[in-house]
Formats: structure tokens, C-alpha cells, sequence
């Protein structure tokens, strides 16, 4: 009696990886093996980055705020400091928006603060 392989499984495994490494240059997108593992550490970067995308995020934000804060002669230091012991409750991503956006909102926070 013949060996059962279940190919047809096998192939659906296989079809799922290479759709997974489409795009991709060269041999790396279309090759199994390579696919493979480029599709591997490709997961990898995207669970680790979803992590590092967050810091990069806040990063992203307290650079705004100073530099808009520094306009009105204070450092972001200062600025977070005075913000926190009047107990305005807005986080860094909303100032820096209104920092970017609503240059008149973010004016009226930081006289609130002075």
C-alpha cells in the first residue's frame, strides 16, 4: 500500500508562506526555502517593532513638545514638570498634536502653566 503524504495540506503550507514573501526581491519571493525563512524573520521584525514603534512614537512626540515649548522660553522639563502639578490631564501625544496643529490651544496650555 502506498505511502499517504497529504500532499494537498503540504502545498496549502507552502502557498501561505510564498503569499506571505510576495514582493520581495529576487529568489526570496517566489524559492521555498529562502521564502521561508525570509517570511520567518520578517515575523520576527513585525513582533519586535510593534514594541519599538510605541517608544518611537513617544520619542516622536516629546521632540515636538519641546521644541514648540521652547518657543515660549521654557524646556520640555519644565513645560512636563508644571503641567503635571496643575494636573492638566493631556498626554504627550495630544500636546504634540495640539503643539503641530493648534498652535493657539497649545499657546493657552502653556500660559495656563506659567
Amino acid at each position: 500500500m502506498p505511502r499517504s503524504v497529504n500532499a494537498v495540506a503540504s502545498r496549502a503550507r507552502r502557498k501561505k508562506v510564498l503569499k506571505l514573501a510576495k514582493g520581495n526581491f529576487g529568489s526570496r519571493g517566489n524559492v521555498w526555502t529562502v521564502a521561508k525563512n525570509t517570511v520567518e524573520k520578517g515575523l520576527q521584525y513585525a513582533y519586535a517593532h510593534r514594541r519599538l514603534k510605541k517608544r518611537t512614537f513617544r520619542s516622536l512626540w516629546i521632540t515636538r513638545i519641546n521644541a514648540a515649548v521652547r518657543a515660549y522660553g521654557m524646556t520640555y522639563s519644565e513645560f512636563i514638570g508644571k503641567v503635571n502639578a496643575k494636573g492638566i490631564a493631556l498626554n504627550r501625544k495630544v500636546m504634540a498634536d495640539l503643539a503641530m496643529n493648534e498652535p493657539k490651544a497649545f499657546e493657552a496650555i502653556v500660559n495656563a502653566v506659567k
